[in-house]
């Protein structure tokens, strides 16, 4: 049978050549406009269409230009979904196969195993997207965290409120087209298929994930709510099942994409002696600009229009003390967005940031974090591979302290911040429980605060007007990749000692956003259907 992408390349090889084009927004983000412009440059013609495969804006010079590749087609284009939508799955009486989180990885392992003839138990300590959004509410206005229900833990993880940003660079890890259709096919725009840098939003999400789940159902796998793992099955080195809190659950194999927050997993892991190794990662806080700013100096322009979108930016430099070089960067980019309180504990602070769909917040923000290695913490040795967890755990402790004991957050004006001056009034923020004036080198451990004064000196330099007291960072960004790597084979995906056991995903320290996440889920799998069969 021709495989999906076989009929995608022989799709396109019958159609008409494929175009370049550099075009203005006016006609790159409007569908008749660049339908009327391939006609006058008879390019199209009557009862052709056009179907676009590749859309970027490049903003590098003053006159701001859109790239596209562009498929001229005599018939309508569709969009082609995987094989999985054209088979009626029913593995409601097959064998079981155990996913502990139901995050993409878990989402997208259990779509694999399905197609695979195994039937998934998905097991989610959260509550469904709709109950969580009370759990959020908490947070926000009454400073409550649930710890089993909140920003990172529930249906679809950390990912479900978030900016949905499907941006990757994991291109070995998997096929991004393949997750791409699946997530068209639950509800995100056909856009993503062939945005530079698509995105889906924080208000689409939550529709999507339980489409998702739906699907899963339809086939007869089980999606369980509630149900924390308090305990792992294993015998003679291999893992049977594991302990929730209502009862045993048995399978073929388990999946573990439990994200990168939890902790309790990895402490369960040394419990059991499963192996674990510590793990680099970054460490920060967020930096709040008004939108219009960054649009000023990404387009050059005072007004960005109707067309273009809210502008984003990446950045990045070396800094050294004590003769140590780490980097300084920006991580997960929100333009047009919020920040958001992503505890998953009483007693710490975490923030983070997501955009809706259409980004259109006045505010633009980012993580913007520091490498942390492990001799950066020499003092946390004592905790073996759980050294960079517990770091990770008292920064974010302190900063609760400093916000008072509640989920406002300190926060301290950028040039302030990098002069070592306390702001004496703070700017107007989308971070919805409020923010206080700190010194945040007292909030930040010392090498993480002066590392950042030096990078956003270098990010002044390179972004003219980035360095401003019209911005100020809050604290802290923490949740950046998990600080604990659970080792696997690099093949088969299980683990290096536990058999049947496969890490998978963010949690384990194998892939970090949506899409990573999604495709590492169905590689784990791919080892699960291996093994089994």
């Amino acid at each position: 049978m021709l495989n999906l992408f076989q009929h995608l390349i022989g799709n396109y090889f019958c159609t008409m050549p494929i175009h370049d084009l550099v075009v203005t927004p006016e006609i790159g983000f409007d569908t008749e406009a660049l339908e009327n412009h391939l006609k006058s440059s008879g390019q199209l013609k009557d009862g052709q269409y056009v179907d676009i495969l590749r859309r970027s804006i490049d903003a590098r010079q003053k006159t701001i230009k859109v790239n596209l590749k562009v498929d001229v087609r005599d018939t309508p284009p569709e969009v082609e979904y995987v094989e999985y939508f054209k088979k009626n799955h029913n593995v409601s009486n097959a064998e079981p196969v155990i996913i502990v989180g139901a995050g993409p990885a878990g989402l997208f392992a259990a779509i694999k195993a399905i197609e695979g003839g195994l039937k998934p138990i998905l097991l989610e300590r959260g509550k469904d997207v709709q109950a969580r959004r009370r759990d959020l509410a908490a947070i926000n206005k009454e400073h409550k965290v649930n710890p089993e229900s909140n920003y990172c833990f529930g249906e679809g993880g950390a990912g479900t409120y978030s900016d949905g940003k499907l941006y990757t660079r994991s291109k070995k890890r998997g096929s991004i087209r393949r997750v791409f259709e699946i997530l068209v096919a639950h509800g995100a725009t056909p856009d993503i298929l062939f945005e530079a840098h698509p995105h889906i939003g924080t208000n689409k999400l939550p529709k999507l994930v339980t489409a998702l789940r739906e699907t899963i159902e339809a086939a007869g796998g089980e999606v369980h709510f509630n149900t924390k793992v308090t305990d792992f099955i294993i015998e003679d080195g291999e893992i049977k099942g594991v302990v929730a809190e209502q009862s045993n659950f048995k399978g073929v194999a388990v999946v573990l994409a439990t994200g990168h927050s939890a902790r309790d997993i990895f402490r369960l892991c040394q419990k059991h002696k499963v192996k674990t190794e510590a793990k680099p990662f970054a460490l920060g806080a967020r930096i709040e600009h008004p939108q219009q700013l960054i649009d000023q100096i990404q387009y050059k322009c005072d007004n960005r229009g109707e067309y273009l979108p809210a502008s984003a930016y990446s950045l990045v430099s070396q800094t050294t003390l004590k003769g140590k070089e780490r980097g300084v960067f920006s991580f997960c980019m929100c333009p047009g967005g919020f920040i958001v309180p992503a505890a998953t504990s009483p007693g710490e602070l975490v923030v983070n940031g997501m955009s809706p769909s259409r980004r259109d917040s006045k505010y633009a923000n980012s993580g913007m974090v520091v490498a942390v290695e492990l001799d950066d913490i020499p003092e946390y040795r004592k905790f073996g591979e759980l050294a960079a967890m517990e770091f990770q755990a008292d920064v974010e402790k302190q900063a609760w302290k400093l916000g008072g004991e509640t989920q406002m957050a300190p926060a301290q004006k950028m040039i302030d911040f990098v002069n070592g001056k306390v702001s004496s009034d703070l700017l107007e923020t989308s971070y919805q429980p409020g923010v206080q004036s700190a010194d945040m080198m007292e909030v930040l451990p010392h090498f993480i605060g002066k590392r950042l004064r030096q990078g956003f000196q270098y990010f002044g330099q390179k972004m003219k007007g980035y360095l401003t007291n019209e911005a100020q960072i809050i604290g802290v960004e923490s949740r950046t990749s998990s600080p604990v790597r659970i080792p696997r084979d690099r093949e088969t995906c299980e683990h290096i000692e536990v058999k049947r056991l496969f890490p998978c995903a963010e949690g384990a320290g194998y892939a970090g956003g949506i899409v990573s996440a999604a495709m590492d889920g169905e590689r784990c799998m791919d080892g699960v259907l291996k093994m089994y069969h």
